[in-house]
C-alpha cells in the first residue's frame, strides 16, 4: 500500500471558466479558473471559488486573474499558481509524492506553442508524466460514446472561451474546428446590450448570472420559459443606482449573433465530412457538451437550422472531465489520442 504513494494519478479539465480534478474515478475539486494574487508579493492568496469572490472588488494590494482566455493560457505565472493551488485541494497524502501522473484536457485547434505552454504550466506545478488529450475527444468519451468505432458522430463542446466541433471515427479525429467563440462572448454580449438598451453597466459577474438565471437561444420557450430576472447597477450616465426587469425575449435578441457563428461553424464541419460519417451523424445526432449546451433552447434552435437532431448530454459541464478520468484510467488504451 505504501508504494502507492509515490504515484499521484489526476485527470484535469484546465477550463476558461472553471477547472474540474478527478483522482479514483471521483470528481474532487470543481472550482473557477480564478487566482487572486499579492500585487507586491505576486504570491498567491487565493483560488477557485476564494479568488471568484474577490473578482471586482479587489484594493489595491490584490489582483484577480483567469489565467485561461479563449481556451489557451494568457498568464504564464497565474496559471501554474493556479493549478498548484487547485492541485493541493485534492487532499491527499501522495500529494506530497515525487510522481504525478496527470491527463489534461486542451482545445482541440491549440497551437503547438499553446500545447507546450499547458504541458509547461503543468510540470512546474508538479507534474512528472503529463498527457493532453484534446477536449471534444474526452467530451465524446465521457459522454459514453464508443470512440473507437467504425461509425461517425459529432460533438460540439461549448465552453467558456472555446467552441470545439469534432467528428470522431476509429478512434481519431477526422474533421475539427476550433472557434474563440463560446460562453465569454455570450457573457459580453449581455454587458454590451443592458449598456446600450438600458443604460446600466453590469459586471462580468452579474452578466453571467443574468445568463444562467434568464439566457435563452430562442425567443420562443413555450412553458419552459424563466420567469424575469432583475438585474440592479448604476445608470451608465448619472450613477445613479437602477433596477432593470430583464427576459429571455431580450437575451435571446442580444445573443442571437454569436449562436450563429457557432451555427455556422458547424455547418462549415459538417460541409467537409465524409459522406459515410455524414450519414452516421444524421442517424445518431450530434451532441452538445460544455456549459453552453445548458443555454434554454439550444438544442431545439440547432436541430431546426441544421435538420439534425441535436442531444445536449448528461451533466454537460461535466463531459470533459469525465473523459480526462476515463483516458487516465485506460491510458495504455488511449494513448494514441494523447499527445
Amino acid at each position: 500500500m505504501g508504494l502507492f504513494s509515490f504515484q499521484q494519478d489526476i485527470a484535469m479539465d484546465l477550463g476558461t471558466a472553471n477547472t474540474i480534478i478527478i483522482r479514483d474515478g471521483k470528481i474532487v475539486v470543481n472550482q473557477p479558473s480564478v487566482v487572486a494574487l499579492d500585487r507586491r508579493t505576486d504570491k498567491m492568496m487565493a483560488v477557485g471559488d476564494k479568488a471568484k469572490a474577490m473578482q471586482g472588488k479587489e484594493n489595491s494590494n490584490i489582483r484577480t486573474i483567469r489565467p485561461l482566455r479563449d481556451g489557451v493560457i494568457a498568464d504564464f505565472n497565474a496559471c501554474e499558481q493556479m493549478i498548484r493551488g487547485l492541485i493541493k485541494m485534492v487532499g491527499h497524502h501522495s500529494l506530497f509524492s515525487p510522481s504525478l501522473r496527470m491527463v489534461i484536457g486542451v482545445p482541440s485547434g491549440s497551437t503547438e506553442v499553446e500545447l507546450r505552454a499547458v504541458r509547461d504550466s503543468a510540470e512546474h506545478a508538479g507534474g512528472r508524466d503529463v498527457y493532453l488529450i484534446y477536449e471534444p475527444m474526452a467530451a465524446a468519451i465521457g459522454i459514453g460514446l464508443d470512440v473507437e468505432a467504425p461509425e461517425g458522430n459529432m460533438v460540439v463542446d461549448i465552453g467558456g472561451g472555446t467552441t470545439e466541433i469534432a467528428v470522431i471515427s476509429l478512434g481519431g479525429i477526422v474533421k475539427n474546428s476550433s472557434i474563440r467563440v463560446a460562453g465569454d462572448v455570450l457573457t459580453s454580449d449581455i454587458q454590451d446590450y443592458m449598456s446600450r438598451q438600458h443604460n446600466v453597466r453590469v459586471g462580468e459577474r452579474m452578466a453571467e448570472r443574468i445568463k444562467m438565471n434568464v439566457g435563452a437561444a430562442l425567443p420562443d420557450l413555450g412553458e419552459d420559459a424563466p420567469d424575469e430576472f432583475v438585474v440592479c447597477g448604476p445608470n451608465r450616465i448619472t450613477a445613479l443606482p437602477m433596477e432593470v426587469p430583464v427576459n429571455h425575449q431580450e437575451i435571446a435578441h442580444c445573443l442571437d449573433k454569436t449562436i450563429v457563428k457557432i451555427e455556422t461553424a458547424i455547418l462549415n464541419a459538417l460541409e467537409d465530412t465524409p459522406p459515410e460519417l455524414y450519414a452516421d451523424i444524421v442517424h445518431n445526432g450530434i451532441y452538445l457538451a460544455g456549459g453552453g449546451a445548458l443555454l434554454r433552447g439550444l438544442d431545439r434552435r440547432l436541430s431546426e437550422k441544421i435538420n439534425i437532431p441535436f442531444h445536449v448530454a448528461e451533466d454537460p459541464l461535466l463531459c470533459v472531465a469525465k473523459g480526462t478520468g476515463v483516458a487516465l484510467k485506460n491510458v495504455d488504451r488511449f494513448s494514441f489520442l494523447m499527445r
